[in-house]
């Protein structure tokens, strides 16, 4: 008589990643990321922001410098998607803070991440993103005003304000321009601090920071939508605003990654099918 089958385990139900979360729930990571400034040293975030501010003005000025103002415009496109990177030494107060261990400038420079290496891959990624929508900023202005010299940045703020060809051109770079900084931030907003205090590679937390957001989009539009308008201030006030817009929105970003993510031991990612089971 033939014997009954093995009983196999059954399938692992799927881990919810929608942590049902409101889009107001974004001011709340706002404001702990305005305790943390204030917190632990203060000096030190603040420290963080004018090196950002003075980063920022030597890149604008080099592109006026150099007669390449033309790409003024993609740049504040190229900040957005490269911030996240920029922000590992405040990722890492706010993770001291959350520890209760000791805060200091040297800390947040010298980053201990338990990734250490895998940083490189998203920085390389998130670079040449930010070289191919240069690129296609280039061909979206030649096909609203021909293969012409660049008339210059006054000149061009004119034609894109007062003609019909640069109000073309301001709507389509617009769009191109959220589709690349929504790509660099669905990429970077959560795999750079998971790189900081979890263990695993690039590509994976680069996954799992797309996967997560896509299951809170409602919260994480809120979350975009706050980076925008504080970033978009702070050019406005001639990137003074950075000093302190900048370490704020990193240390709430710490925030909004332990919100989103969970415990560092939650699965994103289940398996297709059940493992093989051994007799």
């Amino acid at each position: 008589m033939d014997s009954l089958p093995a009983v196999e385990p059954p399938i692992p139900r799927p881990v919810s990643l929608n942590r049902h979360l409101k889009p107001d729930d974004a001011f709340v990571w706002l404001e702990k990321g305005w305790d943390d400034f204030k917190s632990g040293d203060t000096s030190a975030s603040l420290i963080y922001g004018v090196f950002v501010f003075f980063v920022s003005l030597l890149l604008v000025g080099g592109l006026f410098l150099l007669d390449a103002d033309f790409a003024f415009f993609p740049a504040l496109g190229a900040f957005l998607v490269m911030g996240p990177a920029l922000a590992m030494g405040l990722y890492e107060k706010s993770r001291r803070l959350a520890c209760d261990e000791p805060v200091s400038l040297d800390s947040m420079i010298r980053v201990e991440a338990r990734s250490p290496h895998q940083m490189f891959y998203i920085g390389l990624i998130l670079l040449l993103l930010c070289l191919l929508w240069m690129r296609a900023a280039v061909l979206i202005y030649a096909l609203f005003f021909g293969m012409h010299q660049f008339p210059g940045f006054i000149d061009l703020l004119r034609s894109l304000l007062t003609t019909p060809d640069g109000w073309g051109l301001l709507f389509v770079g617009s769009v191109f321009g959220a589709l690349f900084a929504a790509l660099g931030f669905a990429i970077s907003a959560l795999s750079v601090p998971m790189l900081l205090n979890e263990k695993t590679d690039a590509f994976t937390a680069m996954g799992a920071s797309m996967t997560l957001i896509w299951h809170n989009i409602p919260v994480m539009l809120g979350w975009g939508s706050i980076v925008f308008v504080l970033f978009l201030l702070s050019v406005l006030t001639g990137f003074l605003g950075l000093i302190v817009a900048f370490p704020v929105l990193g240390h709430a970003t710490w925030h909004a990654y332990v919100a989103i993510r969970g415990t560092p031991d939650t699965p994103v990612f289940m398996p297709a099918v059940p493992a093989e089971s051994t007799h």
